[in-house]
């Protein structure tokens, strides 16, 4: 297992500067932020360190990239690019889906293996109406990825936040019931899961179980931890707006078993990329503050991923 980081959190630096900070620090691998070029609609996305599309024109630009990793000895283990993939707006989903498939081109022109990106939801549809719409929407993505190689790896984030995508968020990979279903209309072999035990906190979903049931389709691994506010919890329940009742944390700050669920990893045979993930607001203030929240969770993750 090669223990790396998503660059999302590197929101403003270069790809150089991040190459140098993460290098430095240590870790092997990167899930490199791959959004188009152009403002965020959320926090944690809209970050580029690698684009796509000048990466498909511009061969000495793709060639920098890989040469500059490859001297400061960090792999690209994966170009991440998490949009809302099956979005109602049908103009909205043509960008994202068109964008998506760029991600998958430059990432067999840099040899790199992964992409990493949510199924998405028709937010004002029912579970049934989605599933009866992922097919038409993926397939013709997974074709393009087989045709390149490239492993796909959908990561279980509800993508739930306000009352806008309530009460079934913007992704409907977000459990194992539901990766049976759309590994139903998406037979392709090389659809899998990013897997983040945080979300699973907060749903009560356990972890291990979904783990051994679908080890063959884990592809990626993210390293983030959820606190659960009980006290909250006590008050709104578990059918209120996730961050309501919870706050992502850094690894080792909140309530995932890390012990647990490495071991269940590494009992199912992954022996590939498993990434931190930073969206603790705690530690966003500053560069500094940033950087202490990279340091922190290489120390401490270090201690399950030799």
């Amino acid at each position: 297992m090669k223990l790396g980081i998503i660059t999302s959190i590197f929101d403003g630096w270069t790809f150089e500067e991040m190459i140098d900070e993460v290098s430095r620090i240590g870790y092997e691998t990167i899930e490199v932020a791959s959004w188009p070029q152009g403002k965020a609609e959320r926090r944690y996305a809209g970050v580029t360190h690698v684009d796509a599309e000048r990466v498909l024109e511009d061969d000495a630009y793709a060639q920098h990239l890989l040469d500059y990793a490859a001297e400061h000895h960090v792999q690209i283990g994966a170009l991440a690019y998490y949009p809302n993939n099956m979005d109602a707006d049908l103009e909205r989903r043509r960008v994202c889906n068109e964008h998506l498939i760029n991600v998958i081109h430059a990432a067999k022109k840099l040899g790199v293996p992964k992409v990493t990106s949510f199924i998405g939801r028709m937010t004002n549809k029912s579970l049934e109406e989605n599933l009866d719409e992922v097919g038409a929407v993926w397939n013709p993505i997974m074709k393009v990825a087989e045709d390149e190689g490239i492993l796909v790896a959908i990561e279980n984030c509800p993508m739930l936040f306000d009352e806008t995508n309530w009460p079934g968020g913007q992704n409907i990979m977000t459990s194992p019931a539901n990766w049976r279903r759309v590994f139903e209309r998406v037979p392709s072999p090389n659809l899998g899961i990013a897997i983040d035990p945080s979300h699973f906190v907060w749903q009560m979903i356990d972890c291990d179980r979904a783990i051994r049931a679908f080890a063959s389709k884990i592809f990626h691994v993210h390293f983030k931890d959820i606190k659960l506010l009980r006290d909250r919890l006590a008050e709104y329940g578990t059918m209120a707006y996730p961050l309501d009742i919870m706050v992502p944390k850094i690894p080792g700050l909140g309530d995932v078993d890390w012990g647990a669920f490495v071991s269940a990893l590494t009992e199912a045979g992954f022996d590939g990329d498993a990434c931190v993930e930073v969206e603790d607001r705690a530690f966003e203030s500053s560069r500094e503050r940033v950087l202490a929240s990279i340091e922190q969770s290489y120390r401490y993750m270090r201690q399950f991923v030799s």
